[in-house]
């Protein structure tokens, strides 16, 4: 049971807003039939998709491109008891246009792992949902 202001949902616009404070998230998506969670970093694009860079030979973009995934990040604070965690679930594909890519280029997300063959993918934020946990140490 939760006690009334220890938890409570986010809206669209807060959850926006803590996605853009963590660099780091996680891609749940299907790869043979199984669950699978890929932690990658990111970030929004002005329309509030998820862009991912990543490399054409990754798995990864042949499992998602044009197939529904989740998105999760979070932060977490274990000794206060404390959190978020922001899901944006929506269509997944791969950027194609010429124009669009250079622009992620320039401004999208950067690899944390060093690439050849640059590609980004966007996550369309069809719904986006979070919660938050206010410390509740000693509390039962």
């Amino acid at each position: 049971m939760f006690l009334n202001d220890a938890f409570r949902s986010l809206d669209r616009q807060e959850c926006l807003r803590l996605l853009g404070k963590v660099p780091v998230g996680r891609v749940v998506y299907t790869r043979q039939a199984l669950p699978a969670v890929l932690p990658i970093n990111f970030s929004l694009d002005a329309d509030a998709s998820v862009l991912l860079c990543t490399s054409w030979e990754s798995d990864l973009v042949n499992a998602i491109d044009g197939v529904v995934v989740a998105f999760e990040a979070d932060e977490f604070d274990a000794a206060a008891r404390s959190g978020w965690s922001v899901v944006v679930t929506g269509r997944a594909t791969v950027v194609t246009d010429p124009d669009e890519h250079e622009r992620l280029s320039q401004a999208g997300p950067t690899s944390w792992m060093p690439l050849r063959d640059v590609v980004f993918v966007r996550i369309e934020s069809e719904m986006i949902t979070g919660r938050e946990l206010r410390g509740t140490r000693g509390t039962r």
